[in-house]
């Protein structure tokens, strides 16, 4: 699979089968791999489009903590879709992916026909929620920038059983890790959160019943994007795409199937 030069970096990228694009992005510590579940079913009817986040395995990780930010990792994606020639797709997330996604809207909201956010939220508006989420957030960029990934890897703060594989998750570069931890994920005011009801494209929310932090976010978001859908998938915690992954590509498939059908 190939890597192009965009915005400033090396991306690794990957694309599968045929038809209207759609892109998913990763969470943290992912990697275009965690997808892998849903390749055989969306390929079958999508231009499948996956890539590693800068500071992500195959991709390039960047030493300047100021390469890494939400809105530089939105330019990412537009970037390849413009190498790929793509004008239009539909945009989907999971977790830092989500953010991402939603960002990317934002930004370049003529470039999306439809939005899929997967275990995901949009920060928030409480400060001192928004400080706590922070200060988590930090605590896991210092283990990497102390310790080292293999101390992350062995960390409960490794997503091992929903993103990663523990011999990839060694091959990641903490640095780049850390670095897209405190700049993409980390929420430095409410203004995403505010953007949340301007979502104007047929949006799908996808929630494990057991992503017990993320299941508030997604009901807060299902109320204020007007038209919104939310399945809520039993049995499934923050990887629901890996942990239910034949219900999770119905879902996708049923959502699409009915919304874009005009």
């Amino acid at each position: 699979m190939p890597h192009a030069e965009l915005n400033g970096i090396r991306l690794y990228y990957e694309v599968h089968g045929q038809g209207f694009p759609l892109v998913l992005l990763h969470g943290f510590a992912g990697t275009a791999q965690s997808w892998a579940p849903q390749i055989p079913a969306l390929a079958a009817r999508y231009r499948l489009i996956l890539y590693d986040a800068r500071g992500h395995w195959r991709s390039e990780s960047p030493n300047d903590p100021r390469a890494y930010s939400q809105e530089i990792a939105a330019a990412d994606l537009a970037a390849l879709l413009d190498h790929l020639g793509v004008k239009k797709a539909i945009v989907g997330g999971l977790s830092m992916g989500g953010v991402v996604a939603m960002t990317f809207y934002q930004k370049y909201p003529e470039r999306v026909r439809a939005l899929i956010l997967a275990d995901t939220g949009p920060g928030f508006k409480n400060p001192a929620a928004r400080e706590g989420w922070n200060r988590a957030r930090e605590e896991v960029t210092r283990l990497l920038e102390r310790e080292g990934i293999r101390a992350y890897a062995d960390s409960p703060h490794a997503a091992l059983d929903y993103y990663t594989p523990r011999e990839i998750m060694l091959q990641l570069s903490p640095v780049g890790l850390a670095h897209a931890n405190r700049g993409v994920l980390s929420f430095h005011d409410s203004w995403l959160f505010d953007q949340v009801p301007t979502i104007a494209v047929p949006t799908l929310l996808i929630v494990g019943a057991n992503d017990h932090e993320f299941v508030p976010a997604t009901a807060y978001m299902q109320r204020k994007i007007s038209g919104s859908e939310l399945v809520v998938l039993e049995g499934a915690g923050h990887g629901a795409n890996v942990d239910e992954p034949e219900a999770f590509n119905q879902a996708v498939l049923d959502f699409l199937s009915r919304r874009l059908a005009d």
